[in-house]
């Protein structure tokens, strides 16, 4: 992942947690927020520090950058791709000079947690359909009918659906209806399902319409990873790549007894566009990636006004896309 060019020294965290941040600068002309001590002016400096959190893939790529260092507990960092919790319990105490980049928005949930994003989806398309007519509105309809159970139960009794947990993901917390009966009896035990009926906390589900017609691949479906990387709601400043497809859910798929990593289940996202191509021309691959970028510009804009956006925050947001037999995303 890439960010802008940091450099530089950073401001002290004054709450003392998660780790900390940065430590106090030297050669100090005014004092920032908090107190803390700010450079007049940041010397050019000859590699960026960074800080990771996860033990992934992104820790790999930020320490194969050249030029970029690993900082390791307290020291000093110009990039930090944190935790949710360290960015919950520190933000709002850490003073950051102007260069220095952390990896997500504050309320980032807008857009990541299933019922959140419907929401905000379903009052953007009102506002749309409001303020420039119904065509303009038919842009947002790009995501089956959903509901947030128990509360929308009423609104959702003759729908057939898949139910999902709010906050989960890679399959967990999925599970099907195949009757309405199975909905009432469901909603009756409290939304629990039988390994869950010895467990105090009711959770919310999302409910959403089966998607009975999905394209095909090898007689397999799929769905496109597509990572957004935004550095700005307000400005609308972000950058698309699509790094492959996920001709099943790798999540789940790579724990089958029979799984090949070499091979795996996945295609590179060029291999994809010719495949389409050969087989419904580029004019039709052309509208299709074109719908799939009003799918990432439509659901940014309808977090454009509850998003906290400030100038240390970046957010890599992650799209699976299903497309159905009709090319549409």
């Amino acid at each position: 992942m890439e960010t802008g060019r940091a450099g530089g020294g950073s401001g002290p965290n004054p709450a003392g947690k998660g780790g900390g941040a940065m430590a106090k600068n030297k050669n100090v002309n005014y004092k920032g927020p908090f107190g803390y001590q700010k450079l007049k002016e940041r010397e050019p400096r000859a590699s960026i520090r960074f800080k990771c959190a996860l033990t992934n893939t992104i820790l790999d790529v930020l320490r194969q950058r050249p030029g970029w260092t690993e900082v390791k507990e307290e020291g000093e960092w110009d990039f930090y791709w944190c935790d949710i919790r360290w960015l919950q319990e520190n933000f709002d105490h850490t003073y950051m000079d102007e260069h220095v980049r952390i990896s997500h928005f504050r309320n980032h949930y807008e857009l990541t947690r299933k019922n959140y994003i419907v929401k905000n989806l379903k009052r953007f398309r009102k506002q749309l359909e409001r303020e420039s007519g119904k065509l303009e509105a038919m842009k947002c309809d790009f995501f089956p009918k959903t509901f947030e159970m128990p509360s929308e139960y009423h609104l959702f009794v003759e729908e057939f659906p898949v139910d999902r947990l709010v906050a989960r993901s890679q399959g967990r917390g999925i599970f099907l209806f195949r009757k309405l009966k199975d909905v009432i009896d469901w909603r009756k035990d409290g939304g629990r399902l039988d390994d869950q009926k010895d467990e105090i906390p009711v959770e919310n589900y999302v409910a959403q319409r089966y998607i009975e017609n999905p394209y095909l691949i090898g007689g397999r479906k799929f769905d496109l990873r597509v990572y957004v990387l935004v550095m700005s709601v307000s400005e609308e400043t972000c950058s698309l790549f699509m790094p492959d497809v996920h001709l099943t859910n790798v999540a789940v798929q790579k724990t089958a007894p029979d799984y090949d990593p070499e091979k795996g289940c996945k295609w590179m996202i060029q291999k994809f566009r010719l495949f389409l191509t050969a087989k419904h021309g580029a004019e039709a691959v052309e509208i299709l990636f074109s719908e799939m970028d009003n799918i990432f510009i439509k659901s940014l804009q309808s977090v454009q006004k509850v998003i906290i956006s400030d100038k240390h925050c970046f957010e890599l947001y992650g799209y699976d896309i299903l497309i159905d037999q009709d090319l549409k995303p």
